[in-house]
């Protein structure tokens, strides 16, 4: 599969040729799977070989990663026997606190491409009506090429690049799927405490206390979990057996996603993992010995154009549900899902930009997060926004 990685501070995008498991067998069918797993060095390696082992080909991978915790969404295609299986397995392996499969729930769906786009001056006004029609937006425009940012379901995904084709698109970056329970009406939602203080990123620079301040409201009468993360919480009674050394590890990657390139039967992989230019450097020697590797490219020194999708879902009552919606508008961020007693809202940008968001809505009551890994393409227009902003992204 083509691949790129994007490494923080060093960013790497590789491809590679795929490798592609055809079944006509009419049982089977997609499934969307989510696993909650606590922070250890390899657990992506390990949950991967547990799909592989069965025969099962993972068509799209989001990874919301937090300093001692991870939410894994995963795509893959099986009949409904066999994929019971690998939900018992991922299960037993250390660490792994709770499997679900989403697939008959009704969800809230969204994923995250960056499309660049061939747009000579006489085709320009003609793309530029087609990312209106389609919601998307602009974030970088040079003389022949547009980059564009595209949130939504898969179908839309295949609508968008379907109409900008016969433009010539030169580069996707595409996000695996992420997804949110849709909340039914006349339920309860359980409040979970959940901290931006906890992204990765912010890993010794923001205070552990900071967000003490903020007093939070419960909407049920169940205790208050302690937990920072954009992840899924773990439920009441739900025992975990730590068989290994109590000590967790980390996991390097500070963001992962994979989806489909610009190319049929292709795939991308855009991950962030903190480094030096000689360790980096290392590791793209390393990765060129993969038999199925097509390209490694380093983003850190370039300039580039970097998103990542944040689905969070917030409980709040009538009362204080305009207020919720006031502060998602100031953020550009759109309301998916409104039920008695929570909002769902979809945001994109950069890191800044979610943990602020994040923190303003942790007096109200933070029920679930996801969050895509980060895409970036670079920046055709050689604009380099670390300069503008007086520091380098992403923090």
């Amino acid at each position: 599969m083509l691949c790129s990685f994007a490494f923080f501070p060093w960013s790497i995008c590789l491809c590679m040729s795929p490798y592609c498991l055809h079944n006509d067998d009419p049982r089977v069918r997609q499934h969307t799977i989510s696993v909650f797993v606590g922070d250890e060095s390899g657990m992506i390696n390990r949950i991967a070989r547990v799909f592989a082992r069965r025969g099962y080909n993972i068509e799209s991978l989001a990874v919301g990663l937090n300093k001692d915790k991870a939410l894994f969404t995963i795509v893959v295609s099986g009949t409904e026997r066999v994929l019971q299986q690998v939900i018992e397995q991922l299960q037993k392996l250390v660490n792994v606190w709770k499997v679900e499969d989403l697939s008959n729930e009704p969800l809230v769906e969204r994923e995250l491409m960056l499309i660049k786009v061939k747009a000579d001056p006489q085709f320009r006004a003609e793309v530029m009506w087609l990312v209106d029609i389609f919601r998307a937006k602009i974030v970088d425009i040079s003389e022949s090429l547009l980059t564009i940012e595209v949130t939504g379901d898969p179908g839309k995904m295949v609508a968008v690049q379907t109409n900008l084709r016969k433009f010539g698109i030169k580069e996707i970056a595409r996000t695996g799927k992420i997804a949110l329970r849709r909340e039914k009406m006349g339920a309860s939602a359980l409040f979970w405490r959940f901290s931006a203080a906890s992204y990765p990123d912010l890993h010794e620079k923001v205070p552990a206390n900071g967000l003490n301040g903020a007093r939070a409201r419960s909407v049920s009468n169940e205790a208050d979990v302690s937990g920072g993360g954009d992840v899924y919480p773990v439920e009441d009674g739900f025992t975990i057996n730590h068989v290994l050394d109590a000590h967790w590890g980390f996991i390097d990657d500070s963001s992962l996603a994979v989806g489909h390139a610009e190319t049929e039967g292709l795939s991308r992989i855009t991950t962030v993992i903190p480094g030096t230019d000689e360790s980096i450097s290392k590791l793209v020697q390393q990765l060129y010995k993969l038999g199925d590797l097509h390209e490694v490219q380093d983003l850190t020194h370039l300039p580039f154009a970097e998103r990542e999708l944040m689905l969070i879902k917030i409980a709040v009552n009538a009362a204080a549900r305009q207020d919720v919606l006031d502060i998602a508008n100031i953020f550009r961020a759109n309301a998916v899902d409104v039920s008695g007693h929570t909002i769902t809202l979809e945001l994109t940008g950069d890191l800044d930009k979610l943990v602020a968001l994040q923190r303003l809505l942790e007096p109200y009551g933070i029920c679930e997060v996801a969050r895509t890994g980060r895409l970036a393409l670079v920046r055709e227009s050689g604009v380099d926004t670390k300069y503008l902003r007086g520091y380098s992204l992403p923090l």
